[in-house]
């Protein structure tokens, strides 16, 4: 339950053992995990716990807990190339943005490929969804790639499908993605500003845990259409109908930024390596990749 426990300023500053003008400060440059509502600041307590935690002077030989080497969150196709050729050593860990996320906070990987989506071609979603999360108050957003998402459909095209209000009104089986993925989030938002009903959309059966899944049950006829990136309509042999760029991001917590294997995956991301193979798989922008998008 301490999880859920809220502390004012003058409660916080007896907490910490400071005063209430040096806690102030702290506030102001976004030091210090907080929140504010109604005009008043309140401090989780969990979070200071763990924000005092991340400043321990540890002493030689007792190192603070290292999550494992895990990328986890959604699955991109650039990204797995990046980790296999980049000889880093990370493993891949794909279960939808919101899953790895979770799994961020709690330590259980080091770091979390994200695409999220409140509302189409929101470039802010991903250091928004980082921000709102009291215990990744030291966390390090990296840009990884801009990739086109779009809906894919049998080749071919034969039900005519325009867009995803059309393919709800013509009665398309939609595959679906996992709650919390990127593409099921996007679908989300999409639908929300279409003039049909959401009960209208059909739902095919099963849940899809990645693009490449989705890719499959459409492939295989279990399903009619569904969303998933460019790379992945065009590694199955899929039509594609491009709806929006998003923002692939690497979120972790600042002292991995700075581990040999995050290190290197970041070199082989700078190099014409990533270049090439981004334009075999199409659908990618890299003009911001390794850029550092949020710096708590």
């Amino acid at each position: 339950m301490q999880d859920h426990i809220y502390l004012t300023t003058e409660e916080a500053a007896g907490y910490l053992r400071l005063k209430e003008r040096k806690l102030y400060e702290l506030v102001a440059d976004g030091a210090v995990p907080c929140t504010k509502i109604s005009g008043k600041w309140l401090f989780p307590r969990a979070a200071l716990d763990r924000w005092l935690e991340a400043g321990l002077a540890h002493p030689e030989g007792m190192l603070p807990a290292s999550p494992p080497p895990i990328i986890g969150g959604s699955q991109d196709s650039l990204l797995e190339v990046a980790v296999r050729d980049s000889g880093c050593g990370l493993a891949l860990l794909a279960e939808g943005s919101q899953t790895g996320l979770d799994r961020l906070v709690r330590g259980e990987v080091a770091i979390a490929a994200i695409h999220l989506h409140a509302t189409p071609d929101d470039d802010e979603a991903n250091p928004a969804a980082i921000r709102a999360e009291p215990g990744l108050f030291d966390a390090v957003v990296i840009s990884f790639a801009r990739r086109e998402q779009g809906l894919l459909v049998v080749p071919g095209n034969p039900l005519g499908i325009a867009g995803v209000g059309s393919a709800v009104a013509k009665r398309a089986r939609f595959a679906r993605r996992q709650k919390g993925a990127g593409a099921q989030l996007l679908l989300n938002s999409l639908i929300e500003r279409e003039p049909v009903p959401e009960q209208a959309m059909i739902l095919a059966e099963g849940i899809c845990a990645t693009g490449q899944d989705l890719a499959l049950a459409i492939r295989t006829g279990r399903a009619d259409c569904g969303i998933a990136s460019r790379a992945v309509a065009t590694a199955f042999g899929l039509d594609f109908l491009p709806l929006v760029w998003e923002h692939v991001d690497l979120a972790m917590r600042r002292r991995t930024y700075f581990e040999p294997a995050t290190q290197q995956l970041l070199g082989w991301m700078r190099g014409n390596a990533m270049t090439a193979r981004a334009a075999e798989l199409g659908g990618y922008d890299l003009s911001r990749s390794g850029t550092v998008r949020l710096n708590r």
